[in-house]
Order: C-alpha cells, then structure tokens, then sequence
C-alpha cells in the first residue's frame, strides 16, 4: 500500500529498511470505538439508562475486529519473512 516504488542507487528499493507499523490502523481504530462504547456503557448504566445495552453490544462487535485485525496482520508479517526466507 505505502510502496511508492522509489529506488536508491544501489539499485535497492527504499522500503525495505522501513520497520513495518506495530498495529495496523484499522485495528487500532476499532480499539478506540471499543474503549469509548465501554465509557460509553458505564455512563449510561450509571444514569439507569438501558441504552448501555446497544453500547455493550457495539463494544463486543468492536472488539472482535480489533482482535481480526490484529492477527491478519501478525499472519501478513509472518508470510512475508517466510517468503524473504526464501
């Protein structure tokens, strides 16, 4: 995605002394809207509303894709050494 396809002299391409993101984007995205839907829970809870419900549920969904997210990239990485192995 981020290959812009530049070469330096040496004939080696510039992206490949770059250190890969810890976290995709995405999942780091869906982990922010999980914390904020538990905030979210907690406040509505607290104040008797059972919308906190709707919240618990956004939560639950949102953490399954950061956990998705998560392991597609750590499965990427591990495919990618295994081919540079090669």
């Amino acid at each position: 995605m981020g290959d812009t396809g530049a070469v330096r002299p040496s004939g080696m391409p510039c992206c490949c002394d770059q250190e890969p993101n810890p976290m995709p984007r995405l999942a780091l995205y869906t982990l922010v809207v999980c914390v904020l839907a538990v905030a979210a829970a907690v406040v509505s809870f607290v104040q008797g509303s059972l919308l906190g419900i709707v919240w618990i549920l956004l939560a639950g969904l949102s953490s399954n894709m950061t956990w998705y997210y998560v392991r597609r990239a750590k499965l990427e990485r591990a495919a990618r050494e295994a081919a540079a192995s090669r």
